[in-house]
């Protein structure tokens, strides 16, 4: 199965004043992975044109001083580039706050039907001027793909 488009209301309370989101979902035959392996099988195994397509941001935003890589890996680690800021069986976020925008990615897993399990990435933003809307504008349709290819990762995945 594909990963599918979600409505992601707002406000949320990973990040209150986020002024944008979305969300992807995918099911899965089975049950039993925790947030913690779904975010590892997506944000954790990204695919090489995903990993080139983030260095090819880091070099033009480190140009206009954006953050290019997590501060360090915080008290919970890190899930691929990012830092864990909460962590539980059913959800794990991750994510940074920069002068042009904050973001947030959570990752949550729920049971479905009785045999199977959905696997969800909300992306929440709190963009803070200008240059965080143009941001986004930008890096939106990279994000569109992006994000479901992460989530097909947790499907491919061994279990």
């Amino acid at each position: 199965m594909k990963p599918r488009a979600v409505a992601a209301p707002l406000p949320n309370r990973h990040l209150p004043n986020a002024d944008w989101a979305d969300r992807f979902e995918l099911a899965l035959d089975g049950k039993g992975m925790t947030a913690a392996e779904a975010a590892e099988r997506s944000l954790g195994r990204s695919p090489r044109w995903v990993r080139n397509l983030l260095r090819i941001r880091n070099g033009a935003v480190s140009i206009i001083g954006l953050k290019t890589a997590a501060p360090g890996p915080g008290r919970l680690g890190l899930v691929g580039a990012f830092p864990v800021l909460e962590k539980s069986d059913d959800e794990v976020v991750l994510g940074l706050d920069d002068k042009h925008l904050d973001f947030r990615i959570v990752v949550d897993v729920r049971a479905g039907s009785a045999v199977n399990q959905i696997v969800g990435v909300t992306t929440l933003i709190r963009r803070h001027n200008a240059l965080g809307r143009v941001y986004l504008a930008a890096v939106m349709p990279f994000h569109k793909m992006i994000v479901p290819t992460l989530l097909e990762g947790v499907g491919r995945s061994g279990r």
